[in-house]
């Protein structure tokens, strides 16, 4: 069985767009961090830019500005978050959206110079292969930047539910194996970091409320189908209740890693199994024939 409920994340982020905005603050920073990494590219302009899980395309939005020549693509699996995308494509010269999956880009191959991913990767269990198919449209010396949340992220909300047998919170990623993925995918001098953000709610019914206006709801396949239940929920009030700050409020903890990279040359190898794997065109393999 698969570790996500692709489907579940799907309705989630559709449920989420009208909303999404005004609740996204941590999001939207995360985003201009992110953006700030541009200045990578130096004075280059690129000609394709792809935002992918975009949501309502502040990202894709601010790159458009930044480079008014460049063909900017919004893509995003769920269409209620690309019809919010429209309110920032602008009348004039509006950039395309594409309604697609991140773990299968219809691009072609070697076609993208800048691919940005902003906090969509954390229920996609296959990460090497995701950045596999990242690698694959963009162009070689094309930049990569992404960023998903760590292990830490939500550990008050995980520790509340803790006594519960179904599980509540996704596990994230930790730094090193969102490095290792994308070593394996052939992905050159790549740069990660980590910030540790904490947000605090008055109570845990308000955390609730905003996970589901960001739709970052449970999307574990081995997650509970029915209700959670008012006993458990109580429980699990009760247990978050101890981690009151000195102001009464409730932590909540969020991990972001940050990660930028360069497309490699064509032909270079992928690491699989701990051995390079490299694509070699039949034509370019030389046959002696024998008379």
């Amino acid at each position: 069985m698969p570790i996500f409920d692709v489907r579940q994340s799907r309705r989630a982020a559709a449920r989420a767009a009208p909303h999404y905005t005004d609740a996204a603050a941590l999001q939207r920073e995360v985003e201009s961090r992110l953006l700030d990494s541009l200045e990578y590219l130096d004075a280059r302009v690129p000609q394709v830019v792809l935002d992918v899980g975009s949501g309502p395309a502040h990202a894709a939005a601010a790159m458009h500005k930044r480079w008014p020549k460049a063909r900017v693509i919004a893509m995003d699996v769920a269409l209620p978050m690309l019809r919010e995308a429209r309110k920032q494509a602008g009348w004039w010269k509006p950039f395309a959206r594409v309604c697609a999956d991140a773990r299968a880009l219809p691009v072609a191959e070697h076609s993208v110079d800048v691919l940005f991913c902003n906090l969509c990767l954390h229920d996609l269990e296959d990460l090497p292969a995701v950045f596999a198919g990242f690698r694959r449209v963009l162009r070689p010396g094309g930049l990569l930047l992404c960023s998903t949340y760590g292990p830490e992220t939500l550990v008050e909300l995980r520790e509340a539910f803790a006594d519960d047998t179904a599980p509540h919170v996704h596990p994230f990623a930790q730094i090193a194996q969102f490095g290792d993925a994308l070593m394996m995918a052939g992905f050159r001098d790549p740069v990660l970091d980590r910030d540790l953000f904490t947000l605090t709610y008055p109570d845990l019914s308000a955390l609730m409320r905003e996970l589901r206006a960001l739709g970052a709801t449970n999307a574990l396949s081995a997650r509970r189908t029915s209700l959670t239940g008012k006993g458990r929920f109580d429980a699990a009030r009760a247990a978050y209740a101890r981690a009151r700050d000195a102001d009464g409020r409730l932590p909540s903890t969020w991990e972001v890693i940050y990660a930028h990279a360069w497309a490699p040359e064509a032909g270079t190898p992928i690491r699989e199994g701990g051995h390079d794997v490299a694509a070699v065109p039949l034509s370019r393999i030389p046959i002696r024939r024998r008379s």
